[in-house]
């Protein structure tokens, strides 16, 4: 498979996407992927047992995933995101890319992304969603509000994609959500240095769910529908 094919940024100009540049900005483009590529993307997802976002390794993923993280991680991607967004040359910064399967329900709390983050990226590959809002992507006015939103909330399904630049406002969460959400996570970070932090962290916390799955499933169960959290 053509990597160019999966991925192709002149998606990104069809009519019903969504751009905007107020309170911060981000894009929502929908039906980025093409749909002869949801078998092999369906059975080259990586197969993780535990809840959470994890460091992209090319060993845990099959071919089609491979290609679809290469493409989203190509200058000429950062630049045509880049140029949505206001952002000069995001190609330029260094990449992180974290996939994940599975959530449980202390997911998703409001938050801003770190001050390590120029902008992020996600594409989503559930085939199906349930008829509910939980786990939905929000973009929000206020940090204290889930149901306070700035666009419709994005359903992570197959093809969905965001970005965002990451400010000081750039509030965003979802309702709490337990069970299968599959998506790929791009970020655009201030340094290498960074980059390597945030995989060593990602490693580690890998392992550790391992070993201590159900407790992180329990962990936050009952959280608020408006946690928020600082970064």
């Amino acid at each position: 498979m053509n990597a160019s094919v999966l991925l192709d940024p002149a998606r990104l100009d069809r009519p019903d996407t969504d751009i905007r540049v107020q309170p911060f900005p981000f894009m929502i483009a929908h039906g980025q992927l093409p749909d002869e590529a949801r078998t092999e993307l369906e059975r080259d997802f990586p197969r993780y047992t535990s809840a959470g976002f994890f460091p992209y390794d090319p060993k845990d993923c099959g071919p089609s995933i491979n290609e679809l993280v290469q493409r989203m991680t190509l200058p000429e991607f950062a630049s045509a995101v880049g140029q949505r967004l206001g952002i000069e040359n995001l190609g330029q910064y260094p990449t992180l890319v974290t996939l994940c399967r599975l959530l449980n329900k202390r997911h998703g709390t409001i938050h801003t992304d770190s001050k390590s983050k120029v902008a992020t990226a996600l594409i989503y590959l559930n085939q199906q969603w349930p008829d509910t809002s939980d786990g939905c992507l929000r973009f929000l006015h206020r940090i204290d509000d889930i149901d306070d939103m700035i666009a419709p909330e994005l359903t992570p399904l197959y093809g969905e994609f965001a970005v965002f630049k990451r400010c000081d406002n750039s509030y965003h969460g979802h309702l709490p959500y337990e069970g299968e959400r599959k998506v790929i996570q791009v970020a655009w970070l201030t340094s290498e240095e960074e980059k390597l932090r945030k995989t060593k962290r990602g490693k580690f916390s890998r392992i550790f769910k391992k070993l201590v799955g159900k407790l992180d499933t329990k962990h936050g169960a009952d959280r608020d529908r408006n946690a928020a959290h600082r970064d």
